[in-house]
């Protein structure tokens, strides 16, 4: 076999990989219900580059069933079980209240088989391409597998397949020469399972652009965000472009590719690229509310062209228009095919708010590449590619998208001079150690994989890293307690560490143990009262809560603390009990992320509720904005809704507060010269007594 540095020859015609099986049409939901993700997705593909005459000038290729051993480097034991089992005759009667413990998953008798097939394929697609047998390689293959997690299957994926073929090429495989993989994600939903897989390893850099929504698109995730950047030896290399809103188009993403994504894999310079496909984002799209072009995506993929000397490997994730996704994808093999590329699609700029999520991910550019210009306004104005020729469309009236159904909001829009100084200033610059860096002479304008070329001499792509933390600590908010934190005494637990009279164990603290730059006092309409029976902290007895739901005939007070964002997460996390004590070397073990960062804030000043789904589970996982004072918002944490429901049905007790943590509130409540200790205890005791 070649080894990695193998590239196709200049002026050879490329070998590109194209691999269909129709037995991966077999998983199909179990008694013929409609649903967006069936096998009418990869023929509508092959029917397309069939007609095209595209498919006869690939190199056909069959699929493999993956090795359970592969499998087994990204998902546990249980989870493969599942998968292998789920299909035989023991599962009949089960299988599909086996699929209702998951989220949006189906299981059928073909669902085993196309699983294994779908992992197989991106191993054998990538093992080839990574030998230099093929110059690149498109995968059809389902069922999907980016949102499937370590442990368990979501979100129409069963498997991994690109983590799996990923952690083939690096572990399985040394000999090929691969040493670092840039994984990009494109399809209109954040590639959570990818994501979580390759967290903390550098070998890998992950890189999603997708619908965030200020987390309410799915998957609905706060790890979705642009703050969640790796950790330990991966810190900076997981980058995610968090869109705002739906109708993102080519601009767009054009946008994302020339301002974070093509200087970053710069500076990374990887071995080969796996693109997570999912054509989601497609115009016409019943999911993703999104519209790239055809020759959008082609746009795209022809800019990776000049990475890793042309290895890519597009394995199919979502998509689920049947004629975007074939267009899409025929658009995008003619490109890998070597076809000369025009880009006709209407001329437009960007959404402001591209800027805006640009700008939040920091200057990457010009902290990777010295020799980047600055952005500027003048910077996004969309210029996609400079000499480029046309390559043969498709003759079908009935195949052509249909520009005049884009949205006016995409024609619109302008972008303005105008940039958020204060959100800049908060953002945390990414550096390099620009003595060691030496850049390639990558020209956007070109369509031809480069052979050689300068090679990136740093081994990590931020020499000074970027954490959630120093971006945070420069934001300012107001945390209100209504509780036991109303006592200043014992807040400064969260913030300093150590415990008061009452507490039976210690709080760790804050990274920053800055003391609140001001108290002050109000009321809002919001129910106190008290639940649960014990905590580890104060004893039996219940603790504080306020009902999420406003209530202008409830007041209730808080004293609230103005202090940074980092500050607020470390409070979060205490509250929440997610700092472990390693007893090993004694030291402290937090979140490597932050669950409120600067995207979130902006979500919940606009719904005053966000319930925090990867602790939503836990006593106080949903944070409410209750108004803004001095320009900053007001934030407090309490139980989401449904937990008030629980208590209200008596599935969750309520209870009095015991008298050492009645002591702390009243201590509060006096001391800030709110009530005196008589009127304090009887606010306390008359919400204990009234029920919800």
């Amino acid at each position: 076999m070649a080894a990695a540095g193998a590239a196709t020859p200049v002026g050879a015609a490329p070998r590109v990989g194209l691999l269909y099986d129709d037995r991966m049409c077999a998983h199909a939901t179990p008694d013929g219900e409609k649903h967006p993700e069936n096998p009418e997705r990869l023929r509508a593909i092959r029917r397309k580059l069939d007609a095209e005459g595209v498919a006869s000038r690939c190199v056909d290729m069959k699929a493999k069933e993956a090795k359970e051993k592969y499998i087994a480097s990204v998902h546990t034991p249980n989870h493969i079980k599942l998968i292998r089992d789920i299909s035989s005759k023991e599962y009949d009667y089960r299988r599909n209240k086996t699929a209702r413990k998951f989220n949006s998953i189906y299981f059928n008798e073909g669902s085993s088989e196309s699983a294994f097939l779908a992992a197989g394929s991106v191993i054998e697609v990538a093992e080839k391409v990574a030998a230099g047998e093929l110059s690149s390689a498109i995968a059809l293959v389902r069922p999907p597998g980016h949102h499937a997690e370590h442990n368990e299957p979501m979100g129409f994926c069963l498997f991994n397949n690109v983590a799996i073929a990923a952690n083939y090429l690096l572990n399985e495989r040394p000999d090929l020469g691969i040493n670092k993989i840039l994984i990009v994600d494109w399809d209109v939903h954040h590639g959570n399972g990818t994501q979580k897989m390759f967290y903390s390893d550098s070998r890998v850099l992950f890189f999603s652009v997708h619908r965030f929504d200020y987390g309410s698109f799915y998957p609905c995730e706060g790890d979705a965000s642009h703050c969640f950047i790796g950790e330990g030896a991966g810190e900076g290399y997981n980058i995610n472009v968090p869109w705002e809103h739906g109708k993102c188009s080519d601009a767009d993403y054009v946008a994302a590719w020339d301002h974070v994504l093509l200087p970053i894999a710069e500076a990374f310079d990887p071995d080969i690229i796996l693109l997570s496909a999912g054509f989601d984002a497609a115009m016409g799209d019943p999911l993703g509310g999104c519209c790239i072009t055809p020759d959008g995506y082609a746009l795209l993929l022809t800019k990776l062209l000049g990475f890793a000397k042309g290895r890519i490997v597009m394995a199919l994730e979502g998509g689920y228009n049947l004629k975007s996704i074939a267009n899409s994808v025929c658009a995008c093999t003619k490109v890998l095919l070597g076809d000369n590329f025009t880009y006709n699609s209407p001329r437009m700029q960007p959404f402001e708010s591209t800027w805006r999520v640009i700008q939040m991910l920091g200057r990457i550019v010009e902290s990777i590449n010295p020799m980047v210009e600055p952005l500027n306004n003048s910077s996004f104005l969309f210029s996609p590619l400079g000499n480029e020729q046309p390559y043969a469309s498709s003759g079908s009236e009935s195949d052509v998208e249909d520009v005049s159904e884009l949205p006016d909001a995409i024609s619109s829009v302008n972008v303005t001079q105008v940039v958020d100084d204060v959100l800049s200033k908060h953002i945390t610059m990414l550096k390099l150690d620009e003595d060691n860096l030496v850049t390639k002479n990558t020209s956007s304008d070109s369509v031809q994989a480069q052979d050689d070329g300068p090679v990136v001499a740093s081994t990590r792509i931020y020499d000074l890293p970027f954490t959630w933390r120093s971006a945070l600590s420069k934001v300012y908010v107001w945390y209100a307690s209504f509780g036991s934190n109303m006592w200043k005494p014992r807040f400064l637990c969260y913030i300093e560490g150590g415990k008061v009279d009452g507490m039976s164990i210690s709080c760790f603290g804050s990274h920053d143990t800055s003391p609140p730059r001001g108290t002050m006092w109000k009321t809002v309409p919001h129910r106190l009262f008290f639940g649960r029976s014990s905590t580890p902290c104060w004893g039996t007895g219940g603790v504080a809560f306020l009902n999420p739901e406003t209530n202008y005939n409830d007041e209730s007070y808080v004293c609230m603390y103005k202090i940074t964002l980092e500050q607020f997460n470390d409070v979060l996390f205490q509250e929440n009990r997610l700092v472990k004590d390693n007893s090993e070397d004694g030291k402290l073990e937090s979140p490597s992320s932050p669950l409120i960062g600067l995207s979130e804030i902006e979500s919940v000043s606009s719904n005053k509720a966000l319930h925090l789904e990867p602790i939503k589970d836990s006593w106080y996982s949903n944070v409410l904005h209750l108004g803004e004072e001095d320009g900053l918002p007001i934030l407090t944490m309490t139980c989401p809704s449904t937990a008030v429901a629980q208590h209200k049905s008596g599935e969750l007790p309520l209870a009095p507060p015991s008298e050492t943590y009645s002591a702390t509130l009243i201590k509060g409540l006096v001391e800030g010269k709110q009530l005196d200790a008589n009127e304090a205890a009887n606010y306390i005791s008359s919400a204990a007594a009234r029920s919800l």
